[in-house]
């Protein structure tokens, strides 16, 4: 208060001059999949509860959308959820020792959790197709 000389304040950095790192995405995807897989669950499950309690036509709709194309896709997506929580939880553990701070390091970690998650939930639904012949 008083008579001090007034500097420039700081500027915030705003969306015209910050770039989205890929490690803030990780840590933003890490939540919303955590949030998306314990909400869809309760839904899902729900669903089915009020299907199965409400009479053999109400649970036949359950399953024709459970196992139809929208299931499908619905499926696929939460496989991957999993398989992408599940990566930024690891690499989130890691960096919980004090591992994988290095900038190169943590960009790179960052980027594999992506590729897991792609990759697994691709052969885990290549081997269900594959073996149940879909």
């Amino acid at each position: 208060m008083g008579n001090r000389p007034t500097a420039p304040r700081p500027l915030s950095p705003h969306l015209t001059i910050w770039r989205w790192q890929v490690h803030a995405i990780v840590s933003i995807m890490h939540r919303i999949t955590g949030n998306a897989m314990a909400l869809g669950a309760a839904w899902l499950f729900l669903w089915w509860l009020l299907a199965a309690a409400s009479g053999p036509a109400a649970y036949q709709d359950f399953r024709a959308v459970a196992f139809g194309p929208i299931g499908m896709i619905i499926a696929i997506g939460c496989t991957w959820l999993l398989f992408q929580h599940m990566a930024s939880g690891v690499r989130h553990l890691i960096m919980d020792t004090g591992a994988g701070y290095d900038l190169v390091v943590s960009r790179r970690s960052a980027m594999l959790t992506f590729v897991f998650s792609a990759v697994a939930t691709a052969l885990v639904w290549g081997f269900i197709m594959f073996t149940k012949g879909l």
